[in-house]
């Protein structure tokens, strides 16, 4: 029963009998710039469009997408190919990818950067607005700080904006909007405006509203990627619970330490105190108790003897216990749970796919909004420099 549901969890649903016939192939990218529920649609849409693909189910939390095609009609290269021209870049998924502690670090330090260039020109705004409200400071010394505020903001923008301006970049380059593109330009909007009105020397410039902006952006970026890593670690969390050695007893009687990868269904194991189970089998001598939280939730341990059922990933509390392995590797519950998880993942329910559709029609109408603005306040008289602040406000 369990196998059944996992079945219906990660099947794709196709009504073409032929495609169900064919021999059916899964691979497996890792999407680099998928950041949105727009990205993930986009994602979707360009591998199902392919020749040959039978579903696509994209994983935000994992950066991953999940392909499933006719076995032979496209290779990993075509389905990165097909990707590339949406504007996303992929890879296939390996095993020994690289942790994303690397990726977090290089988000702190984005982040740090942004704080420190906020803090210190939001120090030196408020020095300009304070002379500025007693009319005692000269016009040489606020250009001074408006300067000195551009050398700031000007190199953090450039490098703490990277990732949005990088998303920017491949969308509009495969002729698509998605959530970054209005970020990014109304951060190189204001951080151009505010350069402008320093050469200038105008009294109003917006390097502290730009350069905060892009703080307070990155850090819900941050935290947003923290989040999803740990969902997306869960289910191989729970995997690497599992015990990767067990005693092999033979007929003989003679034990021997094996992989668990190398187990199968008959072979006897023998379980000490104190160690975790590798299979799911049946208790055929020893009484004693078995911690089943990582299953159940329970936190007691349940007593077991002979005849009773236990499960990989569980522990052995009380005195050592001879199992004959009934299910190993992948035919275990605790990896049919992994994989259930991995399906919840890959799942939208209904208000995700709302906001999936909200998501598609945001970007462009934040555009024409702001376009919109800018015709606005210019056909009003005023000038272009303040209908194009009012625009940025929009973006």
């Amino acid at each position: 029963m369990g196998q059944v549901l996992t079945d219906l969890a990660v099947a794709p649903v196709t009504t073409d009998r032929k495609q169900q016939d064919a021999p059916l192939e899964t691979t497996t990218l890792v999407v680099e710039n998928m950041h949105c529920g727009g990205c993930m649609r986009k994602v979707e849409q360009a591998l199902s469009s392919e020749p040959g693909v039978i579903s696509a189910r994209a994983n935000l939390s994992a950066r991953r997408v999940t392909v499933v095609s006719e076995k032979g009609r496209r290779s990993a290269e075509d389905l990165i190919e097909a990707l590339a021209k949406a504007g996303y870049k992929a890879a296939p998924l390996l095993d020994d990818a690289a942790d994303a502690g690397q990726a977090d670090q290089q988000f702190l330090r984005r982040v740090g950067v942004a704080g420190f260039a906020a803090a210190n020109i939001m120090l030196l705004s408020v020095s300009v607005w304070s002379g500025q409200a007693g009319g005692d400071m000269e016009q040489s010394i606020q250009t001074l700080f408006h300067w000195i505020s551009a050398l700031i903001a000007l190199p953090a923008v450039a490098y703490a904006g990277q990732p949005f301006f990088r998303s920017a970049v491949d969308a509009l380059k495969a002729r698509n909007l998605n959530m970054d593109v209005p970020i990014s330009l109304a951060i190189l909007l204001a951080t151009g405006m505010s350069l402008y009105q320093t050469m200038r020397g105008s009294e109003h410039v917006y390097f502290d509203a730009s350069v905060s902006l892009l703080f307070f952006l990155l850090i819900g970026r941050f935290l947003d990627q923290r989040m999803r890593t740990r969902a997306a670690g869960a289910a191989a969390n729970l995997l690497g619970l599992r015990s990767m050695m067990a005693t092999v007893v033979e007929a003989d009687g003679r034990t021997e330490r094996l992989p668990a990868r190398l187990l199968a269904p008959g072979m006897r194991i023998l379980v000490a105190t104190g160690e975790r189970i590798g299979v799911d089998g049946r208790v055929i001598e020893g009484t004693g108790a078995v911690d089943e939280s990582l299953i159940t939730g329970e936190a007691t341990p349940v007593t077991v003897d002979p005849g009773r059922q236990v499960f990989a990933g569980t522990v052995n509390m009380g005195q050592p216990l001879l199992i004959e392995a009934t299910a190993t590797n992948e035919g275990t519950l605790l990896a049919e749970i992994g994989r259930l998880m991995t399906a919840a993942e890959q799942s939208r329910g209904r208000y995700v796919r709302l906001a999936d559709r909200a998501a598609r029609l945001y970007a462009p109408a934040v555009h024409l909004l702001g376009l919109l603005t800018f015709i606005g306040w210019m056909l009003l008289g005023h000038g272009w420099e303040q209908a194009l602040t009012a625009a940025i406000a929009v973006l």
